[in-house]
């Protein structure tokens, strides 16, 4: 008795000890995509909301795509006018999608952004993978032959 006394004052105690869970903001969003093409579906700056610089953000896969591929890359970027801190330059992680080239239908990914501000973002992604039409094929060949005479350097998320 005594003994079931004790273990219930320590399990209280590490419960009263325990920190408070944090609540996690899940954004659930659509994305659309061609079969075997290169998509980014997330990109997160390195700015605290007050527009400092802190850590690079953290990304991890939770739940992996069934028709596809992720690749996550970290690069530098100047922000965009729109964006809450305009014009400035910082250093990103990206988070790319690529369907198997023979699938068209739809994929799901999951993803925590652990933000500069140590924040938790869940994104939740529904990616709608379509085939290309002839004439959106054509216009990717043209695309694809001015990009091979460009040299792009690969950290530069700016772009993509």
């Amino acid at each position: 008795m005594i003994a079931a006394r004790l273990l219930a004052a320590v399990l209280a105690a590490g419960l009263a000890c325990a920190a408070p869970a944090h609540a996690q903001t899940v954004t659930t969003r659509s994305e659309t995509a061609a079969p075997g093409k290169v998509k980014r579906l997330v990109i997160s700056p390195n700015l605290k909301k007050d527009c400092s610089t802190g850590p690079l953000p953290e990304i991890k896969i939770v739940t992996a795509p069934k028709n596809g591929q992720l690749q996550t890359k970290s690069g530098k970027l100047k922000t965009p006018s729109s964006y809450r801190c305009p014009s400035k330059e910082a250093q990103a992680a990206a988070v790319f999608y690529k369907s198997r080239s023979d699938f068209s239908g739809t994929d799901q990914v999951l993803i925590d952004v652990k933000t500069a501000d140590g924040v938790v973002e869940r994104q939740d992604i529904r990616i709608t993978v379509e085939a290309a039409k002839a004439d959106d094929k054509k216009a990717d060949d043209k695309k694809s032959d001015a990009k091979k005479d460009e040299k792009k350097d690969d950290k530069d998320l700016s772009d993509l």
